[in-house]
């Protein structure tokens, strides 16, 4: 099963890897696509592992669109990106 989420904070490459990387510690999770232009990630799964996922991508800055953006959100995203940009 495969389910697209829609996020805020996401910039570039750098976020995207950041993202991969931190949704692959998950369980269960099968396959991460990160669409930076329409900030969409789709995550390919066995199992419901949605709340999961979305609870990863807030805690790494990138809530999904509706939930709180708030500054830290914000501010945990230009870490995010950072780091990413140096992993990759």
């Amino acid at each position: 099963m495969t389910t697209d989420i829609q996020i805020e904070n996401l910039k570039c490459g750098g976020c995207a890897a950041t993202i991969k990387k931190g949704l692959l510690s998950l369980e269960n999770i099968e396959d991460i696509t990160v669409d930076v232009e329409k900030s969409i990630v789709s995550v390919t799964s066995n199992k419901d592992v949605l709340e999961s996922v979305k609870e990863k991508l807030s805690k790494l800055g990138y809530p999904e669109v509706g939930d709180k953006n708030t500054v830290l959100h914000k501010a945990k995203s230009f870490v995010s990106c950072a780091v990413g940009r140096m992993d990759s």
